[in-house]
C-alpha cells in the first residue's frame, strides 16, 4: 500500500522551524512561522489565560463531552467580538472548530455541498494552506491580485478590476485585518467598494480574520468586516484565538455563517454539524473554555485587552525601530513601507536567493517568498537584523 506513496513535499514554514531548531549558531534570528514573542523572545502566556486557567481548573467539574458544535458559550463570544451591533447578530450561528484552519475546511465543505459548483476566489499572495484546504473540499480556486511589488501596499486598481469579474457562483476570500501575509491591509473605503460589489455581482465574502486587535485596536480592526456583514445578505467567517490570546498550540477557533434569516443560518449550522462529525466529531475543549471565562469577566476582559494593546504597541514600535536604524545607519529608505504595513508580517521584496542569503550568511529565517515575522524580532535584534538586510539588498 504505502510503497505508491510519493516523497512528501516539505511544508515551507514549518520546515523553517526545524531547521532553525537545528542551527548551532548564536546569533540565529526566527523570523519564520508567525508566532508573538516578547522582549526576551520567548512566546509568553498571557496573564489574563494564567488567572482564567486557575478559574477553569477551580471549577470544571467534568470532562465529559461538551458536543458537535463545542462550546456554545464560545461561539456566542465570537460572534460577539466580530460583529456586536451589526444587523448581522440576529440571523448568524457559529460552531467552534480546531483553529481556524478546521474553520477553513468546516467551511469549505458546508460550500462544497450548497452550492457544488462554487469557485472561491484567493488573494495572491494568500496563506500557503488556503488553496490545498479548498481545493480537499472539492471547490473551485481562482486568485485575484492583491499585492504590488512596486509599492509593497494593496493593489487596488488591479484587485478590484479581477474581483468584478466574479459573480454569483463564486465566494471571494478577503484576509481580515493583519492577515494577509504581506503586512498590507486594505483600508474602510476598499471595504465598502467590495461590499458594494458583492451586492452588485452576488459573490459572497469570505473573511478569515486571526489578528483582530494587532492593527489599530480591536475595535477599529473589526470596522471594515462589521460594515460588509450588516450590508450583505450572506456571509462566511473564520476566526481563531492563536494570536490575541495567544493560544496557538490550543487550537481555538470557530467558523460563522451570516444568512439571510435565522432559519437558513440554523440550517446552515446544522449541515456544519454533520460535516463536524465525518471529520473530527468534536472539537478541542480547553481554549474554549478559557476564553469563554476570560470574555464573560469584566475584570479578566479589562486585562486581556491591555495586554493586546501592549503587544500591538510593541509590534509597531519594533516596525520603527527597523526602519530608523535602516534610515540613520545605512542611509537608506528603501524599506521605509515596513513601517505602513500592519500586524505581524511583512514583505521585503527580496528573491528566494536573497532569502537564503539571509539564512545562509546571518542566520536569519524568513519564509522564501520574502515574508519575515517582525514578531519574531527581539529590540536587541534590530540593529543586527538591519544590517542584514541592508547587506543583502545591496549584494544584488
Amino acid at each position: 500500500m504505502f510503497s505508491q506513496l510519493p516523497t512528501p513535499t516539505l511544508d515551507p514554514i514549518l520546515s523553517l522551524s526545524v531547521a532553525y531548531r537545528n542551527d548551532a549558531r548564536a546569533d540565529k534570528v526566527d523570523l519564520g512561522i508567525g508566532v508573538y514573542k516578547n522582549s526576551q523572545g520567548e512566546t509568553p502566556i498571557m496573564e489574563a489565560i494564567v488567572q482564567a486557567q486557575k478559574i477553569v481548573a477551580e471549577t470544571q467539574t467534568t470532562k465529559a463531552y461538551v458536543g458537535l458544535a463545542g462550546c456554545e458559550e464560545f461561539n456566542q463570544s465570537m460572534i460577539d467580538l466580530l460583529l456586536s451591533g451589526t444587523s448581522a447578530m440576529d440571523r448568524v450561528a457559529a460552531i467552534q472548530t480546531p483553529g481556524a484552519s478546521g474553520a477553513l475546511r468546516m467551511l469549505g465543505d458546508l460550500m462544497a455541498v450548497a452550492q457544488p459548483n462554487t469557485t472561491i476566489w484567493l488573494s495572491n499572495p494568500s496563506y500557503v494552506n488556503h488553496k490545498p484546504v479548498m481545493e480537499a473540499a472539492g471547490l473551485k480556486v481562482k486568485y485575484y491580485r492583491y499585492f504590488s511589488p512596486e509599492t509593497k501596499q494593496v493593489d487596488l486598481d488591479a484587485m478590484m478590476a479581477d474581483l468584478a469579474t466574479a459573480g454569483k457562483d463564486d465566494v471571494v476570500l478577503l484576509h481580515g485585518c493583519c492577515h494577509n501575509p504581506t503586512g498590507a491591509d486594505i483600508d474602510f473605503a476598499t471595504w465598502q467598494a467590495i461590499t458594494a460589489l458583492s451586492q452588485k455581482n452576488g459573490f459572497t465574502p469570505f473573511v478569515d480574520i486571526a489578528y483582530q486587535g494587532f492593527g489599530d485596536g480591536l475595535e477599529q480592526d473589526a470596522q471594515g468586516l462589521r460594515y460588509m456583514a450588516d450590508n450583505v445578505e450572506e456571509m462566511l467567517i473564520t476566526t481563531s484565538c492563536s494570536k490575541n490570546f495567544g493560544l496557538y498550540r490550543e487550537r481555538t477557533g470557530a467558523a460563522i455563517v451570516v444568512g439571510q434569516n435565522q432559519k437558513e443560518v440554523a440550517n446552515a449550522k446544522g449541515k456544519l454539524l454533520t460535516l463536524a462529525r465525518s471529520t473530527y466529531t468534536m472539537p478541542p475543549d480547553h481554549g474554549a473554555a478559557l476564553v469563554k471565562t476570560i470574555l464573560q469577566s469584566d475584570a479578566l476582559t479589562h486585562t486581556w485587552k491591555q495586554e493586546l494593546a501592549q503587544m500591538q504597541q510593541r509590534l509597531v514600535s519594533l516596525r520603527t525601530q527597523l526602519c530608523q536604524t535602516l534610515r540613520n545607519d545605512f542611509q537608506t529608505s528603501q524599506f521605509d513601507f515596513i513601517e505602513q504595513h500592519k500586524g505581524m508580517f511583512t514583505v521585503l521584496g527580496f528573491t528566494q536567493e536573497q532569502m537564503a542569503r539571509l539564512r545562509e550568511e546571518y542566520a536569519i529565517y524568513g519564509v522564501g517568498d520574502g515574508r519575515i515575522n517582525i514578531a519574531g524580532l527581539t529590540e536587541k535584534h534590530v540593529p543586527y537584523v538591519a544590517k542584514a538586510i541592508f547587506d543583502v539588498a545591496q549584494q544584488d
